[in-house]
């Protein structure tokens, strides 16, 4: 139930969201000064100085805050923060919030990816600074975030060469791959009821950025997030099938092979099906160059 919440949830606000948003926010204080303003889904947010207790609701901002160094400096994430490890795992929740909850932990900045009830605002009125990064719909707009993040923890410089690192990386498996990918399909499996993605969702840029053709974006409906028909994925014959239900739902390159009708797709017959760790394939952070290589590595092994 929690992996549908987060799904309708997420839908629901890239439904919303133009693919220019996450690049739109553009105001980003100094590396390492403070007071550091940035602008954010929720507007200018003014951090007054270094943060030492910082609250994430957002487990894509977890991941990014710790991978540039900032992890000292957060003392509690929600429930749906399981990477890295470390991470200082509560009952918080960033879909259902608590506002009483999470003031408790004295916060001298909370980051959160949703707004339910009103989220932001009851904890600004605590006088809390709040960062809102909605979920990115655009590569670009998910390396603006991890720099905010820099500029409001006091780790812009970290920031700045995590972000110059995954472009460098993503830049050499796309370079490499991108040939194998000519004329290629993809099917991106949400779950097993056949929910996909298309190319106007973050996930579908990454296929984007290979030349995939993704079957989902002929789905009739209109949504970004379609609910396939096993017919139509049948027809279509994707060439790649990548599984964002392995964790959640235990699909398997067999389980999908013994779908009725599903043994005549190429994809099958040919073994072409990755299997990816749910969050890899749903977060827009660090992990971003995992979900590009693991693709860039399914790609490699195509056969005609």
């Amino acid at each position: 139930m929690s992996r549908r919440l987060a799904l309708a949830a997420a839908s629901l606000v890239l439904a919303l969201v133009p693919a220019s948003a996450g690049a739109s926010a553009t105001t980003v204080a100094k590396a390492t000064g403070f007071p550091a303003t940035i602008t954010a889904a929720n507007g200018k947010v003014t951090v007054p100085k270094r943060p030492t207790r910082i609250v994430s609701l957002s487990p894509t901002s977890t991941e990014s805050l710790f991978a540039i160094g900032a992890g000292k400096q957060v003392i509690a994430v929600d429930d749906q923060s399981d990477y890295p490890k470390s991470a200082p795992k509560t009952a918080l929740s960033g879909f259902t919030p608590n506002v009483e909850a999470i003031a408790a932990y004295k916060p001298d900045l909370v980051i959160v990816a949703f707004d339910p009830k009103d989220l932001v605002s009851a904890l600004t009125k605590l006088g809390i600074p709040v960062v809102y990064h909605k979920p990115a719909s655009t590569i670009p707009g998910a390396y603006q975030q991890i720099r905010q993040l820099g500029a409001v923890t006091g780790h812009g410089p970290q920031a700045a060469s995590l972000v110059g690192s995954m472009r460098a990386q993503i830049a050499r498996v796309v370079a490499k791959r991108k040939s194998a990918a000519i004329g290629a399909t993809v099917y991106h499996e949400l779950d097993p009821t056949f929910f996909s993605a298309t190319s106007k969702t973050f996930v579908g840029r990454v296929y984007a950025l290979f030349g995939l053709t993704n079957i989902a974006d002929a789905a009739p409906g209109g949504s970004d997030y379609p609910q396939l028909s096993p017919e139509f994925v049948i027809s279509s014959n994707p060439d790649l099938v990548v599984l964002a239900d392995s964790v959640c739902c235990g699909q398997t390159a067999d389980a999908v092979a013994s779908r009725p009708g599903w043994s005549a797709i190429k994809a099958v017959r040919n073994r072409s099906i990755l299997r990816i760790d749910d969050s890899i394939a749903s977060r827009w952070g660090p992990r971003l160059v995992n979900f590009v290589r693991a693709v860039g590595s399914a790609l490699g092994r195509l056969r005609s």
